[in-house]
């Protein structure tokens, strides 16, 4: 594996947590605890984004993003702070899965968002590619639960849906397949901690 790329074996369930970080909060931290708890999960990585395409205005730079995020895990070693789509040079997180799937032959990726990223999924590119290729954990959050149940791609794939209490399972079997579980969740918001002047951009 190249230098700087995660390193993963065949057979591991890695969850993948994309988002641009803008910054990381403990709401971040609360997922991914409970997302390796729910879907049975070996690792996770948060894939920080160069740049949302669903975003007019750009994030703070890369670097700051990132080692703002690997102070708040606190060197939890089963979470991956990663700027592997840089490294990429991929834009859509199709195009990032597809190169992840060649790079980790035998890897058990699962795509990881909260429920207020279902009810506008149907607006990503190649998101049917996603649900087609790659399990997907959702994680309600509050205020989002009953809006990502009607979503256009929940209503889409509601026969590919697995039951909350066969969430362990997400990583195994074949695609599509995607699991919805609520959570105990804080409702904090990156948004909310930008235009609080809780973050300061270099």
């Amino acid at each position: 594996m190249k230098q700087g790329y995660p390193i993963a074996r065949a057979g591991q369930r890695i969850g993948l947590l994309g988002g641009s970080f803008d910054p990381a909060h403990d709401g971040h931290v609360l997922i991914t605890r409970e997302a390796l708890r729910r879907f049975g999960l070996d690792r996770i990585w948060w894939v920080v984004s160069p740049g949302n395409p669903l975003k007019a205005h750009g994030p703070a730079p890369l670097a700051q993003r990132m080692a703002q995020a690997r102070r708040l895990l606190g060197g939890d070693p089963r979470v991956e702070v990663t700027d592997i789509e840089a490294r990429l040079g991929t834009r859509f997180t199709a195009d990032t899965l597809r190169s992840l799937r060649a790079l980790y032959p035998g890897v058990k990726f699962v795509w990881l968002m909260g429920a207020d990223n279902l009810v506008q999924f149907d607006k990503w590119e190649q998101w049917r590619e996603i649900m087609e290729t790659v399990p997907v954990g959702v994680l309600a959050r509050p205020g989002w639960r009953t809006e990502g149940r009607y979503a256009r791609a929940a209503r889409i794939y509601r026969a590919a849906e697995m039951p909350f209490w066969a969430s362990q399972r997400l990583a195994e079997g074949p695609t599509p397949r995607w699991c919805f579980v609520n959570i105990p969740m804080s409702r904090l918001s990156s948004t909310e901690i930008r235009q609080s002047g809780g973050w300061v951009r270099d």
